[in-house]
């Protein structure tokens, strides 16, 4: 079983991937933790000295390697569908699922710390971060709507792989 879990940073992709990989006893793919092992530097700092578009080839190679494993829960960045036809490439290796958490839950998990981890959002004010999130959201829905099963954060994993099962 390949479970990719796609949404916006901030959903609890790597939350809910560490407790459904528990759940169905296979491993857990963290794919930014991943990526900064294997460059040996922040994502933060390749974003700021490389810039995004380099990150998107890093990580759309990281996601084909990694994938190669037999089975494993995968927390995608909040933008590994939208780019270099990684959304094609995860359908063609396994079930993406959609966690379709509200911006408002969102906002209220993040602190300065993990908001500064994230590229994309780290020159935001905390004013800023729910418009921030919006626009992320209006770009990358179109991608996000693709995925197989779409979830809310009020499932447990239990649930959602008897969804998966199904």
């Amino acid at each position: 079983m390949k479970l990719y879990l796609i949404g916006l940073p901030g959903s609890g992709k790597s939350s809910l991937g560490k407790k459904l990989a528990e759940e169905a006893k296979i491993p857990f793919i963290d794919l930014d933790e991943t990526i900064e092992q294997e460059a040996r530097v922040s994502i933060s700092k390749i974003f700021a000295e490389k810039g995004e578009e380099f990150f998107r080839s890093l990580e759309a190679v990281a996601l084909r390697q990694q994938s190669k494993a037999p089975d494993f829960v995968m927390a995608c960045g909040g933008g590994t569908p939208c780019f270099h036809d990684n959304m094609k490439f995860i359908h063609s290796s396994g079930e993406s699922i959609y966690l379709n958490t509200s911006i408002t839950e969102i906002v209220s998990r993040f602190d300065l710390q993990g908001k500064q981890a994230r590229p994309l959002l780290a020159e935001t004010t905390p004013e800023q971060l729910e418009e921030k999130l919006k626009a992320l959201l209006a770009k990358r829905i179109s991608f996000y709507e693709q995925a197989g099963i779409t979830v809310t954060n009020t499932l447990s994993p239990a649930q959602i792989l008897s969804m998966i099962k199904k």
